[in-house]
């Protein structure tokens, strides 16, 4: 008999297989004899100790969190509203501040023990057995989701579908499962960020929307009259735009919003059926894992906001007039910062046409100007070509003496604008205050004028000729030294 059962399966399952139902894992059996023999009492003990405090169901994927107590991942993640930075233990109440938690691997290991002895001890029941072979059923289809004897597995009837023991196709239903949560949960959290962006970018659009507007007026006031119809429509366009974009951030807010519940509904349908019993879980697992994808591949980005103004005729005639030279000082500056022309231009980071070849790429460096300035005013201007990473502006002495070690987060005493890359995208902002500038990235040359008596720093994208942002009010204490920054990631 044990010849003819061999050579039914033999041409379906592998000979590992094989071995494993001639000789059933130690372990397994070990499991099963001990939780059939088990006191009552220790044996609901046993299974307490594997079941997860909230869900009432072993373990899957626990973590231990600092207190020592331990939770399905899921389950954690789900009881984390709105995932703050501390959290509390749902047993101690104790805080954790940790975010990236580890699987117990041994947890883990004994809960999958205790879930195939149930398993087992399910497949045992009478009412399981094959009623043409009077077998255990441990096969499972998945063509038709049944279960299936080996000697059923094999029939003609089976033999070109695709089945393995229920066991393994159990747990490996479940970490597909857990590999799919884990998307999902990356995904809440890149929306749940996402959404405090635009959050906060909504909160506080009207107020950057009427600076820009400041100080856009306030140039065409040094402007000669003639400008005024010029001066009205750049500034009904900017109005127009601010109140489009306006718009489109609550739109984006309420997608971010919808996209939230949808995650964690996904999420939560998913860890209810990584909890069901192993038949159950196969039977039923249906087409969760691509609606999952789906959801995945359709989640809302942050808007890439762009408040472009005008131009304004004459700006850089205007402001060529208080044009001095930029000298940087030897023993500071370094060999990627190019001078050309007549030292009135700076380039930063990259080779200009009439620029010295390098090959020197530093990290990152800091230079300063040799000059001083403690009252008056003061423009010139930085080439920057298509590079990334670089800042200019003006800084007291404090903020130098504090600042030397390539440093440029210092905000204090520093008047910059700074373009930062992220991944392919670019985000530019001045300093004191910092504040981000959702204007076009300024390509060739970028100006900085210094008002030493009403105490602005105005930045001009020179090709434009457009007003980048002007720091109002700022609290100088001379004497303010030029300074340039470039980073190479």
């Amino acid at each position: 008999m044990n010849r003819v059962k061999r050579r039914n399966y033999s041409c379906h399952i592998s000979p590992h297989v094989q071995k494993l139902f001639i000789n059933p894992d130690p372990k397994m059996t070990c499991c099963s004899f001990f939780l059939r023999n088990m006191n009552s009492e220790i044996l609901q003990a046993f299974q307490r100790e594997l079941t997860c405090p909230i869900c009432m169901n072993y373990f899957i994927d626990p973590i231990t969190i600092d207190c020592g107590h331990s939770f399905c991942r899921p389950c954690f993640y789900l009881n984390w509203q709105d995932i703050p930075i501390l959290t509390q233990c749902f047993e101690c109440i104790k805080t954790t501040q940790h975010r990236n938690f580890k699987t117990n691997i041994r947890l883990k290991k004994m809960a999958s023990l205790a879930r195939k002895a149930s398993l087992w001890q399910f497949l045992s029941s009478e009412e399981q057995m094959c009623g043409i072979h009077r077998e255990t059923k441990k096969m499972f289809c998945e063509v038709d989701k049944s279960l299936l004897c080996l000697l059923c597995s094999s029939s003609q009837e089976h033999r070109d579908h695709k089945h393995c023991p229920i066991e393994w196709a159990a747990e490996e239903h479940r970490e597909n499962l857990l590999k799919k949560m884990e998307s999902l949960w990356e995904k809440a959290c890149e929306n749940h960020r996402n959404l405090n962006m635009e959050t906060t970018r909504t909160r506080y659009w009207k107020d950057y929307v009427n600076l820009r507007l400041e100080a856009i007026r306030a140039e065409y006031q040094k402007m000669p009259a003639l400008h005024h119809e010029e001066e009205k429509h750049n500034l009904e366009m900017l109005k127009k735009k601010g109140k489009d974009i306006f718009h489109q951030l609550h739109l984006s807010k309420a997608k971010m919003a919808h996209s939230r519940e949808i995650l964690r509904g996904l999420y939560a349908e998913l860890k209810k059926m990584c909890h069901k019993p192993d038949v159950e879980l196969l039977q039923g697992f249906g087409d969760i894992l691509h609606r999952s994808e789906s959801v995945l591949l359709h989640m809302p980005q942050p808007l890439n906001l762009e408040l472009s103004a005008g131009p304004i005729t004459g700006l850089r005639d205007r402001l060529n007039q208080f044009r001095v030279d930029i000298t940087l000082h030897h023993d500071e500056a370094n060999s990627h910062i190019f001078q050309y022309g007549d030292l009135r231009i700076i380039c930063i980071g990259c080779d200009h046409q009439n620029a010295p070849h390098t090959t020197a790429t530093p990290t990152s460096f800091l230079a300063w100007g040799t000059q001083t300035f403690t009252s008056g005013k003061y423009y010139w201007e930085v080439y920057v070509g298509d590079s990334w990473n670089w800042a200019f502006g003006v800084c007291n002495k404090f903020w130098k003496e504090n600042n030397q070690n390539d440093n440029i987060c210092g905000e204090e005493g520093l008047f910059s604008l700074a373009c930062v890359k992220n991944d392919i995208q670019f985000s530019l902002f001045t300093t004191s205050p910092l504040t981000l500038q959702y204007v076009p990235r300024p390509t060739s040359h970028v100006g900085l004028f210094l008002d030493c008596e009403a105490g602005t720093v105005s930045f001009v994208d020179v090709n434009q000729s457009s007003l980048i942002y002007t720091i109002p009010n700022c609290s100088f204490s001379p004497p303010l030294r030029p300074i340039f920054c470039c980073i190479h990631l």
